[in-house]
């Protein structure tokens, strides 16, 4: 099978590889789509995610749907030909955390696209059964690698807890800010503030349901932000983007007594912030790890509302294509909202 490896920073490597028949319990899938996340950038153009240096090779690719080919001894309920969107993580399901229900945050973890964790841009993957999600007919594969995306912004309004009629100001309008300015427009919020500065995805944020698309490099946001709110600030402001100047500014917009939601992830270690306002605004911060079963939750969502979510979905390259499809995303060109990679 053709496998696309990340070698050095922005360099991949095509290799052909074998894969060992899945084992009992496992399921043998056809990758036929595979998004490229914010965190394969980091990985791609940086060398890390965080604290968490690349290890070259590496695979990268953990937004997956495919087709089943084989099924392992005592596999149940899945046939060849079934589609799927496919889970990345393998989880212990026995440390204090899988026990207590919170596996994103598993002490055992394996995210398939992690150093030493093959990931997903490659055609064929062994999975465990219970790691695939059946989609609809009617739902191209292409928009299923959505809802890994998609259950990460569902997951993060459980912090950020937004009432009917509440403020949201959200920094960054990339595919994860998208969905979630989506998932704040279905939740209720009054008015959305969409802070990003490319204004191809500022116009993706307007038609997700942000009422302000605001470009950061031309106006002052938190000034804006308060004079619309009357200087009281928003209820709630999610920072989709984690640059240093994002959070701060999330912390700055949002109200006393107000929730910051933190789904992005630094590319620092290492990152200062405003502690004073914070303090002063007795703030509940909160940081976001992925999904904890909301996928279910992603797909009913993308299923009732396909035609709100496929226009994401902007371009689609083969997996012989993935180096020139990173410099895509990375550079923003071309309207890129969501890339996918797909087979031939």
């Amino acid at each position: 099978m053709l496998v696309a490896e990340l070698i050095a920073p922005r360099q991949f490597r095509l290799m052909e590889q074998t894969l060992e028949k899945p084992a009992p319990g496992e399921v043998r899938v056809k990758v036929d789509a595979v998004g490229i996340c914010g965190s394969d950038v980091h990985s791609y153009s940086e060398g890390a995610i965080g604290d968490t240096p690349c290890t070259y090779p590496m695979v990268l690719g953990h937004e997956p749907a495919g087709t089943v080919v084989e099924t392992g001894d005592g596999v149940t309920g899945w046939r060849v030909g079934d589609r799927a969107a496919l889970e990345p993580a393998i989880y212990c399901y026995h440390c204090e955390f899988c026990r207590s229900g919170r596996h994103n945050i598993c002490a055992n973890i394996r995210f398939l696209s992690n150093p030493g964790q093959p990931g997903f841009f490659r055609e064929y993957v062994n999975l465990p059964a219970h790691n695939l999600l059946a989609i609809p007919k009617e739902m191209p594969l292409e928009l299923a690698t959505t809802i890994e995306p998609l259950a990460v912004a569902v997951h993060s309004l459980k912090f950020a807890a937004v009432q009917l009629g509440e403020t949201v100001a959200v920094f960054g309008a990339g595919p994860i800010g998208l969905y979630t300015i989506a998932c704040l427009r279905l939740a209720g919020a009054s008015r959305i503030w969409a802070v990003e500065p490319v204004a191809h995805r500022r116009e993706m944020a307007k038609q997700m349901g942000a009422s302000e698309a605001v470009d950061p490099g031309q106006i002052d946001t938190v000034q804006l932000i308060h004079k619309d709110t009357g200087g009281r600030g928003v209820d709630c402001a999610i920072d989709c983007a984690a640059k240093e100047h994002t959070t701060n500014q999330a912390i700055q917009a949002v109200r006393n007594g107000g929730r910051v939601v933190i789904t992005g992830i630094h590319s620092a270690a290492f990152v200062p912030f405003e502690v004073s306002p914070m303090r002063r605004k007795e703030l509940a911060i909160f940081n976001v790890r992925r999904s904890n079963h909301e996928s279910e939750a992603a797909l009913e969502l993308l299923t009732n509302q396909m035609d709100w979510f496929a226009p994401l979905v902007t371009h689609r390259r083969p997996l012989d294509q993935i180096a020139g499809a990173f410099r895509l995303v990375e550079n923003y060109a071309d309207g890129v909202g969501k890339l996918v990679i797909v087979s031939r």
